[in-house]
């Protein structure tokens, strides 16, 4: 490995690294308890794993969650977001500030407590669709989606781009990363089983990278907790990706990722990312599944437009913006002509995550807020491929399902 030493501007800013992305002033809630000092474990899949963080360079790896104990039978598992890295260009770019500068979150911070989030979180809130359930939050510091089980040797690459974030390592700098999220995953769903005897409902969400790991992993939940009504939301996680990206390492590939065999089969590489909800929804009929996005999320247009540069080819509109827009969409009402036990809320606009802010409450489609559309998802219940009774229908802005042209501008 060569010799590279960081300046104390670059330690201080891993320093805080942690701390990015979930960041929702004003909200203070009690009562949650950090589970540290993790015990490595017999995971559901009957593999030992042990529970840890990136490991980029001068971060902390300890890995940690919190719980919080409510009133009800009721359980909320969700898995935090924070960006993805899989090659020398984005594992040596973390996230060190906001907004965010960097790929992904490597360590746990100060200010991924979910103590101080709003939405779903806000349990004073008398609207929040969950105030007296349980809950089990799942950081997110290893930039694998919670799907990885590798540990992966880079080489720190510089793009030159101005457009792009610039590498914190210098170039050439070798490193380690822990892509150990699904391990991550099985302790915390060891904790889990052995605090929760049964739950009647179990809400499985996730924001950005997060939804990825709650529409792939809700699976080893229902497994453990077979008589629990499920509910899913992916929230901004609406899976355009590049299928280069998808089959490559580096890629996808550099994160070794680990699916419930029994609902993908027994090789990730074979599963489109646009499909890991399709497949895990078709596989369990009475769960509730769901997808939040905006029309144009500008997080998930900057991932994408790095698969299209670095993974080509992606799709036919050399027009990034819209040609996500348009993948997105087909994907979207694919997902609703085919499943009779999804739906899906679009919103106007370019923000990324709902679940955790302000505008799980103020934002509004078709005439209905989104806490009130989470409520009627999980007050329905039962009904034919887990469509259920009660209110619970797909909601759009009256322009949000229409792509705009790919025109190209004159020359």
């Amino acid at each position: 490995m060569k010799a590279f030493s960081l300046s104390h501007w670059q330690r201080g800013l891993l320093a805080i690294a942690g701390s990015a992305l979930l960041i929702s002033a004003g909200m203070a809630h009690a009562d949650w308890t950090r589970q540290r000092d993790l015990a490595p474990v017999i995971g559901a899949d009957g593999h030992q794993h042990t529970a840890t963080c990136s490991g980029f360079p001068y971060t902390d790896p300890t890995f940690s969650f919190w719980t919080k104990q409510g009133t009800s039978k009721n359980l909320v598992v969700f898995f935090e977001g924070g960006g993805a890295c899989w090659d020398g260009l984005t594992c040596a770019a973390p996230i060190t500030s906001l907004p965010p500068n960097g790929y992904f979150v490597p360590a746990i911070g100060p200010f991924n407590d979910p103590a101080s989030f709003d939405g779903i979180f806000n349990q004073s809130n008398p609207a929040n669709p969950v105030k007296d359930w349980s809950f089990v939050y799942i950081p997110y510091c290893t930039g694998d989606l919670h799907l990885g089980s590798a540990t992966t040797h880079y080489a720190s690459v510089d793009s030159h781009s101005p457009l792009l974030p610039p590498p914190l390592l210098p170039p050439g700098m070798e490193f380690d990363i822990h892509h150990r999220g699904f391990d991550n995953f099985m302790v915390v769903l060891d904790w889990i089983t052995k605090n929760f005897s049964a739950p009647k409902n179990i809400l499985v969400a996730g924001s950005s990278g997060g939804g990825y790991g709650a529409s792939a992993n809700f699976p080893w939940i229902q497994e453990a907790f077979p008589n629990a009504h499920m509910h899913v939301i992916a929230d901004s996680s609406q899976g355009v990706t590049t299928d280069t990206w998808d089959a490559s390492t580096p890629g996808r590939g550099s994160w070794n990722p680990v699916l419930p065999p029994w609902v993908y089969g027994n090789d990730p590489s074979l599963v489109a990312a646009e499909d890991l909800l399709r497949i895990s929804a078709e596989a369990y009929p009475h769960a509730k599944v769901a997808q939040f996005t905006t029309t144009f999320d500008e997080t998930q247009i900057l991932f994408y437009g790095l698969n299209k540069q670095f993974y080509p080819p992606g799709g036919a509109c050399p027009i990034v913006p819209i040609d996500w827009n348009q993948q997105m969409l087909t994907t979207l009402k694919s997902y609703a002509k085919d499943l009779g036990n999804y739906r899906y809320y679009v919103a106007g606009g370019s923000d990324h995550m709902i679940m955790e802010f302000s505008r799980f409450y103020d934002a509004s489609s078709a005439g209905i807020s989104f806490s009130k559309w989470v409520g009627a998802m999980l007050q329905s219940s039962g009904g034919t491929n887990g469509s259920g009774g009660g209110n619970w229908k797909d909601a759009a802005c009256p322009t949000c399902l229409v792509s705009p042209a790919c025109v190209l501008p004159p020359p």
